[in-house]
């Protein structure tokens, strides 16, 4: 089902009727919901959005289970696609935001030299996201492999299991940390200042991390939730993610 078919879907409706939507939301889109759902609030002001974060592999396993929800707003491509093809998804999965890389630490680094930093002696401990489970953990690799430095500081590496603990991570447990540009804009994190605590990995490092939402079985003939998955492609939403740091596909 293309955007064009959900805006057609919307306008059969004159209005719609108060509800809930339920969405599954990847934790690093966390930070920007908030932003995403007052706004989408000022054009739907009867309609409530409840939202449910976590990890896109454990979010998909809830979906398969049957857990409640009707939009599913993915980390990646993959999770989403696999939805798609077995029937839990009635859309197919499109990009509504690319996410992107920081350096972080609690310390004073000289944040110009870019990666490079990280092979110094003083840095002893880099977090990293699982590259295993997490797309930004292997973007992050990516990134150390591109610049040359992966097997260096391989050893270094500590790893989270989510994008709040490897944000955690790199300011308590490791001297610095490579993770989701989007999580320094959460309320807790205003104290770290771009230049002095954190700054943005060169995206031709990596590959664009790509990240998908579809509309679930649960929500396919519900006209308010192919309100939000519209309104997701809007430029009011947009201009939300650029602020959270994601580049738009």
């Amino acid at each position: 089902m293309s955007i064009k078919i959900v805006l057609a879907m919307i306008l059969t409706f004159s209005a719609l009727t108060a509800g809930e939507i339920k969405i599954a939301v990847a934790a690093n889109v966390s930070y920007a919901m908030q932003d995403l759902i007052k706004t989408f609030h000022t054009l739907y002001p009867d309609t409530q959005v409840q939202v449910l974060t976590g990890s896109s592999g454990k979010l998909t396993a809830q979906i398969q289970n049957g857990a409640p929800f009707a939009l599913f707003m993915s980390a990646d491509m993959k999770y989403p696609q696999r939805l798609y093809e077995s029937g839990a998804a009635v859309t197919r999965p499109l990009v509504y935001a690319q996410g992107t890389l920081a350096l972080l630490g609690s310390g004073k680094h000289d944040l110009s030299a870019g990666l490079s930093l990280l092979k110094k002696p003083s840095i002893k401990r880099i977090a990293v996201a699982n590259p295993k489970t997490a797309p930004y953990g292997k973007a992050a690799v990516e990134a150390l492999q591109k610049s040359g430095l992966y097997a260096r500081v391989k050893s270094k590496c500590i790893y989270g299991e989510s994008v709040s603990q490897t944000v955690t991570y790199a300011v308590t447990a490791a001297d610095i940390g490579l993770v989701a540009k989007s999580a320094l804009f959460a309320p807790k994190m205003r104290r770290f200042k771009e230049g002095e605590h954190w700054k943005s990995v060169d995206p031709s490092l990596y590959k664009p991390i790509s990240q998908g939402i579809v509309i679930l079985k649960r929500g396919e003939k519900n006209p308010e939730v192919a309100a939000f998955y519209a309104f997701i492609f809007s430029k009011k939403a947009a201009d939300i993610f650029q602020k959270y740091g994601y580049i738009l596909p």
